[in-house]
């Protein structure tokens, strides 16, 4: 009889230890899970554990997401400098970029030596690229500290195809470059306003660097996830080693030193599309053309 009281009282000791074990498992987990939350929201603080009950992974963790949350905000802190101060370059350099564009103009309508109206285009067109770098950066600044919100919204496509295509008809034409766009009426979930904006991006580049005589086409084609709107060139092409850098702030291809632009529109094309849940891809080969795929989530 004693030996089964024994047996009972060992059972529900181990019966208890079990549980006991148990218990504290679930709430190491319960609390690890919380402070995770708490780092991904951007809410975790280490003063709100107390450190005398916790285990020494979680005192080391604690740790670990204080100092991890301290580097996001000194990173958040410094994005939210260079934004206020690109904005600030911005509103100084407005009015000198403006003035020069001006005396520029005044010049050009003087009786000027061939030599004097080489150099006054020279400023005219310094100025302008000056004044696009400095809009492409404040664009650029602001959409990734969060300043500039993008708001996707489902509809039809090719309205906003057609608009950017027509900004570059002209240019087209000038160079002789046939400039296509393909009918559709496939629809996505985009920003009209930014998406111009960075199909305007491809069409410069495709417009810019096809030689007279070629041809640029854009298309739009419907996935089952995506919608993606195509640039198609007859360029010179890309090489392969090159692809994965011309997304790159201010990266230019070796080759193409000689033609104007600053080396930000294909970012700012990436950074649209992402901050839109979409991508951008490219497809290309060295004398062949090139082929710049914008894809938008459908609806």
């Amino acid at each position: 009889m004693i030996g089964w009281i024994a047996a009972g009282v060992a059972l529900a000791l181990a019966a208890g230890v079990v549980l006991v074990s148990r218990w504290r498992q679930a709430r190491l987990l319960r609390r690890l899970d919380e402070m995770f939350t708490a780092a991904m929201e951007g809410a975790f603080s280490e003063s709100s554990f107390d450190e005398t009950r916790l285990s020494a992974l979680e005192s080391r963790l604690a740790r670990y997401l204080a100092a991890s949350a301290l580097s996001a905000r000194n990173l958040k802190a410094q994005k939210d400098q260079i934004s206020a101060l690109i904005s600030d370059i911005s509103h100084q350099t407005r009015t000198p970029v403006a003035n020069l564009r001006l005396y520029a103009q005044l010049l050009e309508e003087q009786p000027l030596t061939a030599q004097q109206a080489e150099c006054v285009q020279a400023i005219s067109g310094q100025a302008e690229k000056l004044e696009t770098l400095i809009q492409a950066l404040v664009k650029t600044s602001r959409l990734e500290t969060g300043i500039l919100a993008l708001h996707p919204a489902p509809g039809p496509i090719a309205p906003v195809v057609q608009r950017a295509a027509a900004q570059y008809a002209p240019k087209a034409e000038a160079k002789q470059i046939r400039l296509t766009v393909g009918v559709t009426e496939a629809r996505a979930l985009f920003d009209p306003k930014w998406t111009e904006e960075a199909l305007c991006n491809l069409l410069d580049n495709a417009v810019k660097y096809t030689p007279a005589g070629g041809a640029v086409r854009v298309e739009v084609r419907p996935y089952e996830m995506f919608t993606a709107v195509c640039v198609r060139d007859t360029g010179p092409g890309i090489p392969e080693e090159e692809q994965a850098r011309i997304f790159g702030r201010f990266y230019r291809a070796p080759g193409a030193w000689q033609t104007e632009g600053v080396g930000i529109g294909l970012y700012l094309t990436r950074q649209i599309a992402e901050k839109q849940g979409g991508y951008i891809k490219l497809e290309s080969e060295p004398g062949t053309g090139s082929c710049f795929a914008l894809f938008l989530p459908r609806e």
